[in-house]
């Protein structure tokens, strides 16, 4: 049984967005000094985003950018997250929550950005369509296929099992799949692909162990 999703956005992940994306690590580096970081942002042509998630940048392909330090150019250290999907999941066990309808007007915040759309309601299986276009993005920018494939819904508030897919650099974890929402109301779930230090956990997991590898992906994409 498909899970129900009350809504889903998305702006397809291009080639470009994950060269991007693994670049900022060794690209050189910006100090955290708000001028600084403000003359890199106009330079690439992204913006601040402030309403979609709180304290992060708007990419000039209108995929939204966290990162947790505060700037994330050059820094071989920090965690870094690009949002390409927003969906409000169906929780059959809570009806209060289920159907909150102030969530559809927080959705409507991600459809309403610049090539952003998506279907309402929708099920599982547009999630994980919108996931396998951009595992092809990432595929074809590293030349390899994911290391590791998992179906989980572990890293999330509620909703359905989706496809999270491991990619590996010299340096870095590459991780696409679904994640909690870390906006400023927490319900909703990510789609993005994030870009985090190998260190952040151990070795990565045999593809049998999926309790391994739920740890290990949380390692690292979470907070």
């Amino acid at each position: 049984m498909q899970f129900p999703v009350h809504a889903l956005a998305h702006r397809p992940l291009t080639v470009g967005a994950v060269a991007e994306l693994v670049d900022l690590p060794a690209a050189s580096h910006v100090s955290d000094d708000f001028d600084a970081v403000d003359a890199e942002v106009q330079r690439r042509g992204w913006c601040w985003e402030e309403s979609l998630v709180c304290e992060s940048f708007r990419t000039a392909d209108q995929h939204v950018l966290c990162s947790e330090g505060a700037s994330p150019f050059g820094d071989p250290d920090a965690r870094t997250f690009l949002v390409f999907g927003e969906l409000y999941p169906v929780d059959p066990h809570d009806e209060r929550l289920a159907n909150e309808s102030w969530l559809y007007g927080l959705m409507d915040r991600w459809q309403e950005q610049p090539g952003w759309s998506g279907p309402r309601p929708c099920t599982a299986q547009d999630c994980e369509a919108v996931l396998t276009q951009a595992a092809q993005a990432v595929t074809e920018h590293l030349g390899a296929l994911p290391e590791r494939t998992l179906s989980s819904s572990a890293t999330v508030m509620t909703g359905p099992e989706l496809t999270h897919r491991i990619w590996r650099t010299p340096t870095h974890a590459l991780i696409l799949g679904p994640t909690a929402d870390n906006g400023p109301y927490g319900y909703l779930t990510h789609l993005q692909l994030s870009c985090t230090p190998l260190d952040c956990g151990p070795d990565l997991p045999s593809a049998d162990d999926e309790d391994g590898l739920v740890d290990w992906i949380n390692a690292h994409i979470d907070w």
